[in-house]
């Protein structure tokens, strides 16, 4: 297949027939870009964990930051920078900035992007995203920067909704998208045992994505919906909003 280096093996299969039916479509949908086959390949290379978002999601993330009509995105969890690269072939003015808290992540990520050609559009930031978005806010502010307009989250999810609020009050003007990444967790985010489960073992993740679907559900600022979605990475989905 054409596409085959596009279309990361994941580890999290469950079920052979999803897999099947994103690695067809993929074929027939996804076209053959060597950009992004270098960075998965270059990321496995380097031993980067499999965790970036398929060519499906990739795709659908461009999509959707060009429907947005996005010229500025932000991105929370680098990693090799696979969905950096997609999203900024949303279109030729895109600009990505993307922040990342592993400084061997991101030299990976930088050489993924400058193998692009797209070291001028798509910047890394190295930091802990909390603090990176609180000077990125200071630059909004300041005018030093122009708010972003498309947010992609892929980072710890314990954090999720402080990224979120500080997105929505900070970093975002009306009509932006915000699309926060691996909320359902195979089904996890309705199971409130399972979540307190997860606390008293110290991983606070499904409780994170919890708290994040909850004070959505609360913010008179956005207009929000969690999608589903079954693939090659198995059972998971996003959560997606729209800033009023």
């Amino acid at each position: 297949m054409a596409t085959t280096a596009l279309f990361p093996t994941f580890s999290t299969i469950h079920d052979p027939v999803p897999a099947a039916v994103d690695e067809y479509t993929t074929e027939h949908l996804v076209a053959a870009n060597d950009a992004l086959s270098h960075a998965l390949a270059n990321s496995a290379a380097h031993g980067l964990p499999d965790i970036m978002v398929s060519a499906p999601q990739g795709k659908c993330l461009m999509l959707l930051a060009r429907l947005a009509g996005a010229s500025n995105v932000l991105e929370l969890g680098t990693l090799g920078g696979y969905s950096a690269l997609w999203l900024s072939e949303a279109g030729p003015a895109v600009r990505v900035t993307s922040v990342e808290v592993d400084e061997a992540h991101k030299t990976v990520a930088d050489a993924n992007i400058c193998a692009a050609g797209r070291q001028d559009r798509v910047a890394v930031v190295l930091g802990r995203a909390i603090d990176v978005l609180a000077t990125l806010a200071d630059d909004v502010r300041a005018g030093r920067r122009a708010r972003f307009d498309f947010v992609f989250i892929d980072a710890d999810k314990e954090n999720s909704w402080a990224y979120f609020d500080r997105c929505v009050r900070d970093l975002v003007g009306s009509g932006a998208c915000i699309y926060v990444d691996n909320v359902v967790r195979s089904g996890a985010l309705s199971d409130e045992a399972r979540s307190r489960e997860d606390l008293d073992r110290g991983d606070a993740r499904v409780w994170g994505v919890r708290r994040l679907v909850e004070e959505v559900g609360r913010d008179t600022r956005v207009d929000a919906v969690v999608v589903q979605t079954v693939g090659g990475k198995g059972y998971d989905g996003h959560l997606m909003a729209v800033v009023k």
